[in-house]
């Protein structure tokens, strides 16, 4: 314990639980809910009901944060503060040692991607009290088939301006140049993505971040599931050392196996990641906090380097089992670069097969995978019109071999049953 507050990083080797738990319990009984001799008279005290959500929070009831400024240290709960604080210390480390040493602070957010986005879009914004700057509520969005990231600019207030994606062979890009085209004096913003699902590929970020420099333009990059990748976090870094990156946000359970319900916001600067903590309303839950701690002291360096390095390995597992279903189907793999998922097209299924290959697998308790009817709905090919049909899955952090080389078994298995419907 004392050398994780020297030194502020991840330990090399993973804690055992019974340490990350004595950890935990010696942090939360400094606060006050634990002080059986304090008089508590305010309305929020970290009263319970019950001794089971002592469990569930990991003893910190109080949460994080004071009211309208999420990393404020609270004096009430002096442990969940230094908790907090530690968290984001390891934050930080994680991701410098994980691809990106050129940001400068890290927060963990008690709330998932697309809120994280919202939070981060709603401190950055421009001042909508001056007259000036009222009408700039356009933001720049290379076209992202994912509700959770529009409904962010919604609830915000925001117009999003969607450069359509476009169609290079088997994949999806969103030119550069239609990215520029789509700028006028209203915008303020701009996203770019690193991971998405296929067809989807990458935003060019290193001439993204150009732009955004050049134009004056706030730049969040949505990098959800990269951290697991070298490659997308290889982006980000050439995109901060080239122009402007305010705030790259990566969800925790994507990343680091948490519960669902945390992200990371990293930033270049400094003040960008105060501006955001200090946009939180209210105070914060602490459990998403914990959860990342755990993950970060359960798994150590070494631990999560193993972890990618078995990702990788079941990547090209992945593809090869669907390459082999492929070509006994005569079907191909879609050639679109991606770390995580695979993408095998389904051009032998009718609408009606296409409508079944979802059910059936989920029948064979198989979870997880994407089929793309083309004559449904084109909304997540984030193109007008993808004409393969295609089903996508992910040999994602955490997945084990086992699940990819079952996955595949029963997929050749559903295929076949909805054939003899």
């Amino acid at each position: 314990m004392r050398i994780l507050f020297e030194q502020k990083s991840i330990p090399a080797t993973p804690w055992a639980e019974e340490q990350i738990s004595f950890f935990l319990q010696v942090l939360s009984n400094m606060d006050t809910d634990k002080d059986d001799k304090a008089s508590r008279v305010g309305e929020r005290e970290a009263r319970i009901a019950s001794r089971l959500h002592l469990l569930t929070s990991s003893g910190f009831c109080h949460g994080v944060g004071r009211s309208g400024y999420l990393t404020a240290p609270q004096p009430k709960a002096p442990g969940g503060s230094l908790m907090y604080e530690i968290s984001n210390y390891l934050a930080r480390d994680f991701l410098r040692k994980f691809g990106l040493p050129n940001i400068q602070k890290a927060i963990v957010t008690p709330l998932c991607t697309g809120m994280s986005l919202a939070l981060s879009l709603g401190a950055l914004k421009p001042d909508w009290n001056k007259e000036e700057s009222l009408g700039k509520r356009k933001v720049i969005v290379p076209q992202m088939d994912h509700n959770s990231l529009l409904k962010a600019l919604d609830l915000m207030g925001m117009n999003p301006v969607i450069v359509k994606g476009k169609l290079f062979e088997d994949a999806v890009r969103i030119p550069i140049k239609d990215i520029i085209k789509s700028y006028d004096e209203d915008c303020f913003a701009i996203l770019s993505l690193t991971s998405f699902f296929p067809p989807r590929e990458y935003d060019d970020i290193k001439e993204i971040s150009k732009f955004a420099r050049d134009k004056n333009l706030i730049h969040i990059v949505i990098n959800a599931y990269g951290v697991q990748s070298p490659d997308w976090m290889k982006l980000i870094r050439a995109g901060i050392d080239a122009g402007r990156v305010d705030a790259i946000i990566q969800s925790t359970d994507k990343n680091m196996l948490t519960p669902i319900g945390g992200a990371l916001i990293a930033s270049p600067r400094e003040e960008t990641i105060s501006k955001i903590s200090q946009a939180y309303a209210g105070r914060a839950s602490a459990t998403p906090i914990v959860n990342f701690l755990i993950s970060m002291l359960s798994l150590g360096v070494k631990g999560y380097e193993r972890l990618l390095v078995e990702q990788q390995k079941n990547r090209k597992l992945l593809e090869q089992k669907l390459q082999n279903l492929a070509q006994k189907l005569d079907e191909r793999i879609l050639k679109i670069f991606n770390p995580v998922a695979v993408a095998m097209s389904l051009d032998h299924l009718n609408k009606k097969h296409l409508t079944a290959l979802g059910g059936a697998l989920y029948n064979l308790r198989v979870t997880g995978p994407r089929v793309y009817n083309p004559t449904l709905n084109t909304f997540g090919t984030c193109c007008e019109d993808y004409k393969i049909p295609y089903i996508v899955m992910n040999a994602a952090i955490g997945a084990k071999s086992e699940d990819i080389l079952l996955a595949v078994k029963r997929l050749e298995k559903a295929y076949s049953q909805i054939l003899k419907k």
